[in-house]
């Protein structure tokens, strides 16, 4: 059974992550949805509540489950016994950073892979941070997040 690590903040997470974690398990027997803890970004959401956001918008799809660490990706990924790495890419700049971080994976642990899946057209443009934006100046966003999502995102905003 090859095992599949989606690493990512999801602050929150939107329909261009879910679309990468759905489309990996067309590849892979389990993907896991990791969660880091501590990115060095400022974040909106907790952890638990990432998690949360995350656990119902999979709902019981199969093979398909969330977790949060706090290690280094690679060592999440030897501890869940993944053999691959699963990134998104969307535009150019992507690239560069995901060859980046692919390649201190490689020099971390050389027996994880790293496969990069391209993001569906209508998600090429879509990033939590620019949907954050949207959201904090009352734009649409219902048709980048799932519901329970854009609800949690308005709700955290108006108390900040």
């Amino acid at each position: 059974m090859t095992i599949a690590l989606y690493p990512g903040s999801f602050d929150p997470v939107t329909y261009g992550h879910l679309d990468i974690a759905t489309r990996a398990l067309t590849v892979f027997d389990e993907v896991v949805m990791g969660v880091f803890d501590t990115p060095s970004k400022n974040l909106l959401f907790t952890t638990e509540e990432r998690v949360s956001l995350i656990q119902e918008a999979i709902g019981d799809i199969p093979n398909l489950r969330v977790e949060s660490y706090t290690k280094m990706t690679v060592a999440f990924a030897r501890h869940i016994n993944a053999k691959v790495i699963v990134r998104g890419l969307r535009m150019s700049p992507d690239f560069e950073r995901e060859f980046e971080m692919a390649l201190m994976n490689k020099k971390q642990d050389p027996e994880i892979e790293v496969l990069c899946m391209m993001s569906s057209v209508q998600y090429q443009f879509l990033s939590s941070s620019l949907m954050k934006e949207a959201a904090k100046y009352g734009g649409y966003i219902e048709d980048l997040v799932p519901e329970h999502v854009a609800t949690a995102l308005r709700r955290k905003l108006a108390t900040k």
